[in-house]
């Protein structure tokens, strides 16, 4: 069972993002608001978790948190400010939408960028290396992450099926790579990533 909250007096968000080592498409973020009694022994970090457990525990998520959002950013974004830089702006944006201002965040991973709100309050943050698998609002803002970008990957591939997106949901998988090397990028592609080993092959 995961933990309930880092900091059990304050209203906490846990945040987490999906899509950071793709070739292809935004990167997603998501902050959650959960009750601090609530309670699901099924929740745990997305990578863990079939997809048919992921959209399950969506719904449950979004039917039961005091406050969820989730942002993106894009793919030509993230070509120019760079992934990591990407990944906190989106989780920034997630933030931002919550219905609720979190007291406190704490952030999947071991590097954040501090959030301040439009007034200018700062809001204490906590990183967590692998949190998605200790706390159950950043395991709830993996999942939202995670299914919300499959579902932008799977409506992006009627537009390019070589790539097979709605499979490998834009990760380097040999059939992707193929695809590129065969087809060339598509507008979706991150072309700041190494499509290829060879990037000579690459007609941009």
């Amino acid at each position: 069972m995961l933990l309930s909250s880092f900091t059990p007096d304050l209203i906490e968000a846990g945040c987490d993002e999906a899509g950071r080592g793709c070739l292809a498409g935004p990167v997603f973020a998501a902050a959650v608001i959960l009750p601090q009694k609530f309670r699901n022994s099924a929740l745990n970090d997305s990578k863990q978790l079939s997809e048919n457990v992921r959209y399950r525990l969506r719904e449950v998520i979004e039917r039961k948190a005091l406050a969820f959002a989730v942002a993106r950013v894009e793919h030509n974004e993230i070509d120019k400010i760079n992934i990591l830089n990407a990944s906190f702006l989106a989780m920034h944006k997630a933030i931002a939408l919550l219905k609720i201002i979190p007291e406190c965040l704490i952030i999947d991973g071991n590097r954040f960028k501090k959030y301040v709100t439009p007034d200018g309050k700062n809001i204490p943050h906590h990183c967590i290396i692998k949190g998605d698998g200790k706390f159950m609002s950043i395991a709830a803002a993996s999942i939202l992450a995670k299914t919300y970008r499959d579902d932008f990957m799977k409506k992006i591939h009627h537009e390019f099926p070589g790539y097979k997106w709605d499979s490998n949901k834009g990760y380097a998988t040999a059939e992707h790579r193929n695809e590129i090397k065969k087809s060339g990028v598509s507008p979706y592609h991150r072309l700041s990533f190494t499509l290829l080993s060879t990037q000579y092959e690459l007609e941009f």
